[in-house]
């Protein structure tokens, strides 16, 4: 329910703000600090955007990416809330800025997608956060906004990230999570294939969105069109201008599992989890829960329950840490195989008493009917 809210939410995201630059010097340093944010050279990129703050200070543009850096050092580690408040404040200074300037002038078309992206951005956090009212009301603010300037601007090849991603989680959302619908009497009804549309032109043509465009794509083929080898494409295509961005890597490892790439997804997660043993940034307990996960998954498939039951004992105890009071699918899935590579291994009653421990989680799938199964009848390798 928490992603699928957030992904309400994030259709009002419309990462615009970016669509309209003063001159030639401006636009060339936009695109140089957004690939720095891309690359998490967080440094770099605020020292791009405070120098824009401080050529063009009219401009809204500086501040607004200023705030970007905090939403991607929020997005690497999206369980910390440390960076929130500092977020926020910062999306406050981009919007009053943009009040001002459209006290004078309602039409200017950049302060109206600075101020709606800004919003939008404030949402999408909020969402996140489980604070759903809120989160709406900034939705329902940002929207008509964004509408606005793109009628100023109607040659704008970004704003289309917006509305591409509200027609087609607009359509999407209400059909797969019904407890959602109620909320969406407040907005206008969505176009899945039309929502696609809109994010390909972006992804291909954009000027500044055209990487959040492909990431939305990506997530989506993975998550909602059961497409992992369109997914991969767009993976593939933004490794390939970021290959250090944490949050593409666990993608890209992700979308390799889901098209049964196992020596790919292999290597990728075995280099993942020595990230994280070095402690890089971007790479934490719970990425490390992952990437054990998944090495034990290529055992398991490869018939090697000695490796396979490490790797599984090793992400049930990670997520027993990582995961406090909540039952993942990586716990339950984890104690489950592990008691199924216990029998293959023939220690009996260890994996007894993990079918046991199995039927005490909350179920995941079909993990409860599997652990009575296998404590009717021990699990073997195919």
């Amino acid at each position: 329910m928490k992603n699928s809210v957030a992904l309400l939410i994030i259709l009002f995201l419309l990462f615009t703000g970016k669509a309209v630059s003063q001159n030639a010097v401006v636009d060339s340093i936009i695109t140089r600090g957004i690939h720095q944010i891309y690359t998490l050279d967080f440094a770099n990129a605020e020292t791009t955007f405070r120098k824009l703050i401080s050529d063009y200070p009219e401009n809204p543009a500086g501040r607004f990416f200023l705030a970007t850096i905090d939403w991607w050092k929020i997005l690497v580690d999206i369980d910390n809330e440390a960076n929130d408040d500092l977020f926020f404040q910062k999306l406050e200074d981009v919007i009053y800025q943009c009040d001002k300037i459209l006290e004078s002038n309602p039409d200017d078309v950049n302060a109206l997608f600075f101020k709606g992206g800004a919003i939008g951005f404030r949402g999408r956090l909020r969402a996140i956060r489980e604070s759903w009212l809120k989160s709406v009301d900034d939705g329902r603010e940002a929207l008509p906004i964004v509408q606005h300037a793109a009628k100023l601007d109607p040659n704008n090849k970004d704003v289309l990230l917006g509305f591409g991603l509200y027609n087609y989680y607009a359509a999407v959302i209400p059909d797969q999570f019904p407890l959602v619908k109620p909320l969406m009497i407040f907005f206008p009804s969505g176009d899945k294939a039309k929502g696609i549309e809109q994010l390909n032109e972006v992804a291909h043509t954009g000027k500044y969105s055209k990487y959040e465009a492909q990431y939305f794509l990506m997530t989506l083929y993975s998550n909602n069109e059961g497409n992992p080898y369109k997914a991969d494409e767009y993976a593939t295509s933004l490794l390939k201008e970021f290959p250090n961005n944490p949050v593409f890597v666990r993608w890209k490892g992700r979308i390799a599992v889901q098209r049964g790439a196992t020596v790919e997804y292999f290597t990728m997660f075995q280099n993942i989890y020595a990230k994280c043993l070095n402690k890089e940034y971007g790479y934490n307990e719970k990425t490390k829960r992952e990437a054990a996960y998944y090495l034990g998954l290529y055992y398991k498939t490869y018939s090697r329950p000695d490796s396979a039951l490490f790797w599984f004992k090793q992400t049930a105890d990670l997520s027993r840490h990582v995961d406090k009071d909540e039952t993942t699918g990586f716990l339950v899935n984890a104690v489950l195989y592990a008691g199924m590579m216990s029998d293959a291994l023939g220690k009996r009653e260890d994996a007894i008493s993990l079918y046991n421990q199995t039927l005490d989680l909350k179920k995941y799938g079909t993990s409860h009917e599997n652990a009575k199964l296998y404590l009717q009848t021990p699990y073997k390798l195919n």
